[in-house]
Parts: structure tokens; sequence; C-alpha cells
């Protein structure tokens, strides 16, 4: 039987097995808590997978041994640097996150300084999460391309609708049950698959490095500057991201958010060193073999160092990996503009609206579910339409990092901090961060140069921080009862059924 008949069943076979999650996954959810975060409930093994599945996108799978095929064991940088954000937010912060009862990242702002002026996070947020989505969607629809021979928008618009029909209908609770079949596609794929065969095929470390550079095995080989950059945007922004800080919501225990997500960032740094090994070994293995771009790698040995039909596993953990990651970023977009962005618009024209509707969670699970609907099929239009997402992802997550990282690190470890001083920081830090890329891209000697630039972030991030000490130093301390309800939902001394509606506080 033709090789590539049996890869294309395979993934057939996955891509209805999503599908088939979807349908439990409704069985499941009853309510609002059910929709966006699995009603709180997940225990070690289901929120490690989860957690480590929305991390490890396309960028850490396929880009990883693209990476690793192009600048040696360095090109690990990239996934470690995800596994440091996994591992700092989990252990300096998933516990307290996890007792506050919330839903988004901006109700934790207004519970924490008791300022509304906060509520513009929601914003920034909605863009970051609505760009990541396409972003992925784009991105697995290169593989339907190469596999089924679709036409780009084909490809993005198939591929979109399965992760849009299984998120719609169950929410957190089929995305979490479909992550777990994605992280054990995604780790037999790499670790038990991949990484064994083209090992062998390169003749083992040893054949690696009698026919590679010895700058392959530096561990800086990709430069200083690079690596640096990796652990201030991808690390940082793992801290502060609605998609990840979701994944936290759902978790049953503090102890849970805190460990389960220490040994997701754990197997994140493993996955970004076997990435990198694949790569190096595809360097030496697929040495006759002509390699237009980096990212086609994957695909590459995929196809030509793994025995027949083992191809199709490993293609589907790519698909896996970029589905996982989709399907966070729309829900997490659906959370925010539903809870934050509409209040917040809403209350410019003087209305307040209220987005949960406790005394029906029917109704409030199909209001949840036309929010994802809806926004889904935005990310698909703005995947198929525009080719330079990643210009507008790196925007978007400059802003979240240079913007709103110390606003929402410095609420959570910082008493002192006012909410005066998250506002203008908030608003500083943005207004730096993109001021900078307009110059630098209008200076720039090619396009898109000063958008990708590092200086960006770093200078919106030193005048986020100068502001928010200052003006909080200089501002009248917190409110006492706005800090006293805060500490208390901190200690844990509210009740669970008391948690935050998914509507602003």
């Amino acid at each position: 039987m033709d090789s590539s008949f049996i890869n294309i069943a395979i993934v057939v076979v996955y891509l209805l097995a999503m599908l088939a999650f979807g349908w439990w996954g409704k069985s499941r959810t009853k309510n609002n808590s059910d929709f966006l975060v699995a009603g709180r409930r997940l225990g070690p093994f289901l929120y490690t997978g989860t957690m480590a599945a929305v991390v490890l996108g396309g960028a850490s799978t396929v880009g990883g041994v693209g990476l690793g095929y192009k600048f040696g064991i360095s090109g690990m940088w990239l996934v470690v640097a995800i596994g440091a954000g996994v591992l700092l937010l989990s252990l300096l912060f998933a516990g307290t996150i996890q007792k506050l009862k919330i839903y988004t990242v901006s109700q934790m702002l207004t519970l924490r300084y008791g300022s509304k002026a906060t509520q513009t996070s929601g914003i920034v947020m909605l863009a970051y999460t609505l760009m990541l989505c396409a972003t992925s969607t784009g991105a697995y629809a290169t593989i339907f391309v190469v596999l089924f021979g679709w036409e780009r928008w084909l490809a993005i618009a198939i591929g979109g609708a399965i992760v849009l029909v299984y998120s719609t209908i169950g929410g957190m609770w089929s995305i979490t049950l479909a992550d777990q079949v994605q992280f054990v596609i995604k780790t037999v794929g790499i670790f038990f698959l991949m990484l064994p065969f083209a090992l062998n095929a390169a003749g083992g470390l040893d054949g690696i490095r009698a026919r590679v550079d010895a700058s392959f095995f530096q561990i800086d080989g990709i430069g200083l500057q690079t690596i640096i950059t990796y652990f201030v945007v991808y690390t940082l922004g793992l801290l502060i991201g609605q998609d990840i800080w979701q994944r936290v919501f759902t978790a049953k225990t503090p102890t849970v958010a805190r460990w389960g997500g220490a040994t997701a960032g754990v197997y994140c740094i493993l996955y970004g060193l076997a990435g990198a090994l694949i790569g190096m070994a595809a360097n030496v293995a697929l040495a006759g073999i002509e390699i237009k771009a980096k990212d086609d790698v994957y695909a590459e040995v995929a196809t030509h160092l793994l025995p027949i039909g083992i191809g199709g596993l490993v293609l589907a953990a790519a698909v896996a990996a970029m589905m996982s990651t989709a399907s966070g970023a729309l829900i997490a977009a659906a959370t925010v503009a539903r809870a934050d962005v509409m209040p917040f618009v809403a209350s410019w024209f003087g209305k307040n609206v209220d987005t949960s509707d406790s005394d029906n969670p029917e109704h409030d699970v199909k209001a949840n579910r036309y929010w994802v609907l809806g926004l889904g099929i935005v990310a698909i239009i703005i995947a198929i339409s525009t080719k330079d997402v990643v210009a507008a992802l790196t925007i978007a997550y400059d802003i979240l990092v240079g913007g709103l990282l110390v606003a929402i690190i410095g609420g959570l470890a910082w008493k002192r901090g006012t909410g005066i001083a998250a506002a203008a920081s908030m608003g500083v830090g943005s207004v730096i961060t993109l001021g900078t890329m307009i110059i630098l891209e209008i200076n720039a000697k090619a396009p898109l140069d000063g958008i990708y630039a590092n200086e960006p972030i770093y200078y919106g991030l030193i005048a986020s921080a100068v502001v928010y000490v200052v003006v909080s130093l200089l501002s009248k301390p917190t409110d006492p009862a706005v800090m006293k309800a805060w500490t208390d939902r901190v200690a844990g001394t509210k009740l669970a059924e008391e948690e935050v509606p998914a509507s602003t506080v």
C-alpha cells in the first residue's frame, strides 16, 4: 500500500477523533464554568497534559526541529524559553491565580487594584489571542497542503472548521480531552519515533559530530542576543497570556496548578532538546535532499526517515501541536471578548452589561458558544486573507509584554502597587513599545525589520516598570477594603461558589 495513502489515512482518523472528542466534551458541559474552565476540576494528569499541549504549538514542534537543523543543539533555546515560562508561572504564581476563581487576566487586575481603568488590558489580550489563533490556523494548514494537495485557503478553512467545531460544541472540556490525545501523539511522535529513527539514520551523536561543524554542538551557537530575546518574549509572555492563565483556572487545586504546571515546564524543556537533536540528525541524514526552508525539515524527516505508517503518526503530531494552540487561543479570545471587552465598550455608552446568566446556565453556555463560533470564523478569515499574520501577532505580543507585564506581575508580587500606577504603566509601556516599533519600521532597511526588532519590547518594559514604581510610591495606597477582599481570596477563604462571574467585577 502506498505510504502517502497510509499517512493521509492516519491524519484523517486523527481529525475525525478530534470531532468525536468535541461531542464527548459536550456531555460534560452544563454551565459557564464547565465551558470556559472545565469546571475547575482537572487533576494532575489532565492538567499537565493540557498545559503542555497548549504551549507546545507549531513553532515548538516544526519550528524547533528546523532550528536544530540550522543551528544545532542551540536550536533548543526557543522551546526551553517556553518551558522556563511555564515553570516560573507554575512555581511562583499558579497557586495564587487558581485561588482567585476568575476567568480572565483583566478580572485579576480589577480585583487587585479595584480600578476599572485596568480593563483596557482586555483589548490588548483579545488582539493577542485572536492573532495567535489565526497564526496557528495558518500553520497547520501547510501540512494539509502537502498531504492532500489542497489550495492554501481550502486547507485553512477545513482545518480551522474542525478546531471550530470541537471548541464550540464542548468548550474547555472538549479542548481538554482533545489536548490529552494531542499530548500523547506529540510525546510518542517526537520522543519515541522521530528521535530514535533520526539519530539512527545519522549514525548517532558520533556520526553527527563527524559530519557537521563543531559549532553545531555549541550551546550558544544560535547567538546570545537571540537567546536573550527568546526569554524576554516567550518566557515573560507566558507569564501573563490569557490562553495560559485560562488553563491554570482549570486546575482542581493550587497544588495541581503548581506542580502539574511545573511538570509540564520540565516536559517542554526536554521537548525542545529532543527537537534540536532531531534537526541535527536530519542535517546529516537528509544531506542529499534539497530543503528550501528549515520549517520543511519536520515533514522531510517524516517522509524519508520513518517507516510507512510511522510518518503519518508524526505528521499527525505536528497537526496536534498546532491545533492545541489554536483551540486554546480561540476559547481565550472568546472569554476575553465576552467578559472584558464587551462590558468595557458598553460602559463608554453608559450601559452596564452583565455577561453572565447564572439563572439560566444552558443559555449562558449557548452565549459562549456564539462567541467562540464568531471569533473562530474571524480567525479563519484573517488566516486566509493575510500572509503577514505573524507580524500582527508580533505587535500584539510586544504590547502584551511591554505594556501589561509589569502591572500584572506587580499586582501579584507587590502590595504597594496601586491602580493608578497599573493603568499608567500599561499606557506608557504600550505607547513606548508601539512608538519605538513605528520609528524603527520607518527607518528600517527592509519591510518588517522594525516590527521584528528587539528594542521596542525592551524600551516598553523599562518605561512601564519605572512608571509603575514611581506612581505607586507617589499615589495613595490601594483602598484597604479592596486589599482585604484580595488577600481573602488569595488565602482561599472565599467559597468556590463565590467565584467571579464571566463578566467584569
